[in-house]
């Protein structure tokens, strides 16, 4: 795992979004897979930037969504379908033909979930998966002790979750959903890049737990050790429990510039 420390979320979301239009020169068909939340703006907002200037070409770009609130129709305005429309899509100048997710209003929630998995398999898997992660070290809706071998599947959402996102729902946790379709840590961990980003001393415990524990369910980010292309991307708060945080300044600044991240 590469763990690169950088000033402020401004810089992670340059360095990102740098890393996602190279991609797209080498492959201009990749399939960015796409988280949501606050974290992940400054990344939309420099790669937008960087499609407005020529520098980012997206024209046959692909978008995957990560999670999906259950029974929310598709076009609420917080579906996260409708999220990512707004923050991610219309930004790039990309219509809903080139996105694919879950269905959280299907009947069969289960099919929908399998479906998924096989839609991300047919469309030849995602080359670079934008994450976050939260205070207690969950990626996508994956809580703590979910199975490291998980698939896409519903999830219960915890109170305190609920609590958290309802700041989304004019305050009022009686509308958040109670459960969401999440892809699964199995199936997150086959995209062939993991960049995940941290911002802010309340993710300091989390980062480190990821980076330096044990891999444990108790920290299902922990499980991105287990993958060969991943990168954690944090700023100085996130980065402050680091032991190691010397070390990898010294490896990032010394490392060959060809191999970008």
């Amino acid at each position: 795992m590469e763990v690169v420390i950088v000033p402020d979320a401004k810089a992670g979301g340059e360095l990102i979004a740098e890393a996602m239009a190279k991609l797209l020169r080498r492959k201009p068909d990749a399939l960015l897979g796409v988280a949501t939340g606050s974290t992940p703006l400054p990344v939309y907002q420099a790669l937008a930037a960087k499609v407005r200037s020529g520098a980012a070409d997206v024209g046959r770009a692909r978008i995957a969504q990560l999670d999906e609130y259950v029974g929310l129709p598709a076009e609420h305005p917080e579906s996260y379908r409708s999220v990512l429309r707004r923050e991610v899509l219309e930004p790039l100048g990309m219509g809903m033909d080139r996105f694919t997710g879950p269905d959280g209003t299907a009947e069969d929630v289960q099919g929908a979930c399998e479906a998924y998995d096989k839609a991300l398999s047919d469309a030849g898997g995602v080359d670079l998966q934008l994450l976050g992660i939260g205070t207690d070290g969950h990626i996508g809706f994956n809580e703590p002790c979910s199975s490291l071998a998980s698939r896409t599947r519903i999830k219960t959402l915890t109170e305190q979750t609920r609590i958290d996102n309802a700041r989304f729902f004019d305050g009022d946790i009686d509308q958040v959903p109670h459960h969401v379709i999440t892809q699964g840590i199995g199936t997150i961990l086959e995209a062939r890049h993991l960049v995940l980003l941290a911002t802010g001393e309340g993710k300091a415990d989390a980062v480190a737990a990821t980076v330096e524990g044990p891999i444990a369910a108790v920290c299902p980010a922990s499980a991105l050790q287990l993958h060969p292309h991943a990168t954690v991307v944090v700023d100085e708060a996130a980065a402050s429990k680091l032991k190691l945080a010397d070390y990898f300044r010294h490896t990032y600044v010394n490392k060959p510039e060809w191999q970008g991240i």
